[in-house]
This record gives C-alpha cells, structure tokens and sequence, in this order.
C-alpha cells in the first residue's frame, strides 16, 4: 500500500480555524488524514493519503478560498 504524505506552511493561529478546515478537508477530499500542528513555527498542515497523490494544489486553494495562505514545505535533505 502506497502512504503519501505533504506537508503545508499556513498562516492558520487558532484551533477553531484548524478544525474548520479539517472539516472541509474531509468534506471535499474523501480518504484525506488531515491534522494541524499550530505549535510549530510554520503552523503546519500534515496530509496524509493511501489511495494514491495528493491533489496539492487543490488543498492550497480551498485554504486560499477561507482566507488562508498554504504553500507546500519543501523537504530538506540534511548532509552529513
């Protein structure tokens, strides 16, 4: 079974914001994990999927739609 996980930077600052959008996440995208962590610096949104790609740029636009910013988080490969 194939696990994908994106990680998004929001500007989302309060838990009522986060579970709104979770809400409408698991409306519109059947099957999506969706969890924020509010905590860290870049308010991240964790979305996880086992059917198949993440429709990336769909998510960026629903949160666009509720007056929020989303871009994805690059992934940073450390060297040792």
């Amino acid at each position: 079974m194939q696990y994908m996980v994106e990680i998004f930077k929001t500007n989302v600052e309060s838990n009522d914001q986060a579970n709104l959008l979770i809400e409408q996440i698991n409306r519109i995208f059947t099957g999506y994990e969706a969890n924020f962590d509010l905590e860290d610096c870049d308010r991240i949104l964790r979305i996880s999927y086992t059917e198949g790609t993440i429709q990336s740029d769909c998510l960026i636009r629903l949160l666009h739609d509720f007056g929020f910013y989303a871009e994805i988080l690059a992934d940073e490969v450390l060297q040792a």
